[in-house]
């Protein structure tokens, strides 16, 4: 499989590469700094410079051509103000989601965040971010020509993976390893039959294959 994720570059996303790599896919990360290739590359991905603030839909669409499936793991990132939490975390995922419609990739995949809400209240910039994910992740799930799975995950941390998660639509609140997030991502591209599905992400006590399985399932 062919899997383009935007936002390559980061934490998530370079984890998720090193899966896809190892088991044979071939990964394909979107970066907006040319510096960040060679990390990409020890991560056995393609880089590609992309930068969502400023591409066009045809740009990013000719960057998703021939993929199988495409994963928007970008953001605006820590120390960012709310007008980039706009432009990347709402905006850039727009715009990934209708180049995906124009290329023809039909299963994608959202790293979002619990509580993600476009009504969100607050005037702090982590309202901003979650009031900015929640209208990517509404104006997702309006396109009828994506086979799309939204991931929010709990609380990230930079701890060792357990492969044991709880993911349901509601999970309540709870941190859950980086590792452990790719490796969902990893099974969520393999499981079509996630689609339309909205999921919330914590360690919990199930192994990650049984709990993708078992929410396909429902």
């Amino acid at each position: 499989m062919r899997i383009v994720i935007a936002g390559g570059h980061g934490q998530i996303a370079l984890r998720l590469e090193r899966l896809l790599a190892a088991r044979g896919d071939e990964a394909v990360g979107l970066v907006r700094r040319a510096e960040h290739s060679d990390e990409l590359r020890e991560a056995g991905a393609e880089p590609v410079l992309c930068d969502l603030e400023s591409a066009s839909v045809e740009e990013v669409a000719e960057h998703l051509r021939g993929a199988d499936a495409a994963v928007f793991a970008a953001g605006a990132g820590p120390g960012s103000g709310a007008a980039r939490k706009e432009t990347v975390d709402r905006a850039a995922a727009v715009l990934f989601a209708d180049a995906a419609v124009r290329a023809g990739v039909r299963r994608h995949i959202v790293v979002s965040s619990m509580a993600a809400d476009p009504e969100h209240p607050g005037d702090e910039v982590f309202d901003a971010y979650l009031r900015a994910k929640g209208a990517a992740d509404e104006y997702v799930r309006g396109l009828d020509a994506l086979d799309w799975t939204i991931l929010r995950p709990g609380m990230l941390t930079d701890d060792a993976g357990t492969g044991l998660v709880r993911l349901e639509a509601t999970t309540g609140r709870g941190p859950i390893p980086r590792d452990d997030v790719a490796v969902t991502l990893a099974e969520l591209v393999d499981t079509p039959a996630t689609a339309g599905l909205t999921l919330e992400l914590i360690s919990g006590s199930t192994p990650i294959s049984v709990a993708v399985k078992s929410v396909a399932g429902n």
